[in-house]
């Protein structure tokens, strides 16, 4: 039986298993949750294996080592990868199948469709896959098979949510959509401001082009040639290799600090007086919660996955996506407000995560969904 607070002598341990394309986000975003369900059921994970597998056999669960290619559609990985999945849903048989991530996803949907074992789909983004003119229509498709029999569809924002009704993917009736993930309030408390006299933007994700990076950079040169040493911006992250040269040269120049990937970002934020994420497309981006739950300002993309994080003028500023120009005002507008004024738009920020993304409530209404008949 799947976890609802109560459980009666006759009702028996059910087994879930859960498909996902990488072992470090499902721990780090998702592992609440799975702690819930380990509760009353038996959870399998189906992963690519890393360093969390050891915290997930800890916490109870049992793991399958399943290669996914994340990038990209191959014919040949793609087809393994449908055979791999028919293979270890029909072999553990499970009672409930949950997947995260596009691959997993329509793959996994369509078997479990095929075998008649209920699934339940998460949709955290539409990714590259909905922006490219082609690719959109056949990935449009894989999903209207997929989920054509799934038990709910779960959204991180109205906008992803409605373009798949606008699609004729699903109906609203097996939609559901949530704050995100949302957010652990106290794995990521409050952090009082440090305010010494110089302003700390702060960059964390991807360094690509669909995170808004060429945007951030123009804005960061702008900046930096009017103000000085009396600003910084941090990125953390890594690159794709085309970034690489330009990175470096930034650097170089005294433009930004590149500080690489890095699996504890709380220190970072602790250090930061405002978070900037010029992103183009977000299914709900977690470094905005994290960031306001620390109680940093934001800067980000007037876009579904971004505004939410956000009331606009109040704990932040939402920016038309991809202008360079309007990224470089809102910093300008960081720039002019007193640390006073910084430390209250944090609050906000802080009370706004508290309010709508609180982890808790986001997990008991997961379970909710999953529980609906």
């Amino acid at each position: 039986m799947l976890s609802n607070g109560t459980r009666s002598e006759e009702q028996v341990m059910r087994k879930i298993l859960i498909l996902t394309n990488h072992s470090f986000m499902l721990y780090r975003f998702r592992r609440e949750l799975i702690a819930e369900l380990l509760k009353e059921n038996e959870v399998v994970l189906s992963m690519p294996c890393d360093e969390y597998v050891g915290d997930f056999k800890a916490m109870g669960c049992k793991i399958i080592d399943t290669y996914v290619n994340r990038r990209g559609i191959n014919p040949i990985t793609d087809i393994r990868l449908l055979r791999t999945y028919f293979k270890i849903i029909r072999g553990e048989n499970p009672d409930l199948v949950i997947t995260y991530s596009i691959k997993p996803n329509v793959y996994g949907g369509y078997i479990c469709s095929k075998l008649g074992i209920s699934y339940c789909v998460n949709v955290q983004g539409l990714g590259t896959a909905f922006q490219k003119k082609g690719l959109e229509k056949v990935v449009t498709i894989m999903y209207k098979i997929a989920l054509e029999k799934a038990k709910i569809v779960f959204f991180e924002n109205d906008g992803n949510a409605e373009l798949f009704r606008q699609r004729n993917i699903t109906t609203v009736k097996h939609q559901m959509v949530l704050h995100g993930a949302g957010i652990n309030l106290d794995y990521y408390p409050y952090q009082p401001y440090a305010e010494d006299g110089c302003v700390r933007f702060l960059f964390v994700g991807r360094i690509m082009r669909e995170k808004g990076i060429n945007e951030l950079f123009y804005a960061a040169k702008k900046i930096k040639a009017e103000y000085g040493d009396k600003v910084v911006f941090d990125l953390v992250g890594f690159f794709e290799d085309e970034y690489k040269e330009t990175v470096e040269q930034l650097e170089r120049e005294g433009i930004i600090i590149f500080h690489g990937f890095q699996q504890e970002v709380r220190t970072f934020y602790a250090k930061a007086n405002c978070v900037v994420l010029p992103s183009y497309h977000e299914g709900m981006s977690n470094v905005l919660l994290e960031a306001a739950s620390t109680g940093r300002v934001l800067i980000t993309s007037d876009i579904s996955g971004c505004r939410e994080a956000v009331e606009p003028d109040v704990s932040g500023y939402l920016c038309p996506v991809a202008n360079s120009e309007s990224i470089y005002c809102s910093m300008r507008r960081i720039l002019t407000l007193t640390a006073e004024e910084r430390k209250i738009m944090g609050i906000a920020g802080r009370k706004r995560m508290e309010s709508l993304f609180d982890k808790r409530k986001v997990v008991m209404a997961t379970l909710a969904g999953i529980l609906e008949d």
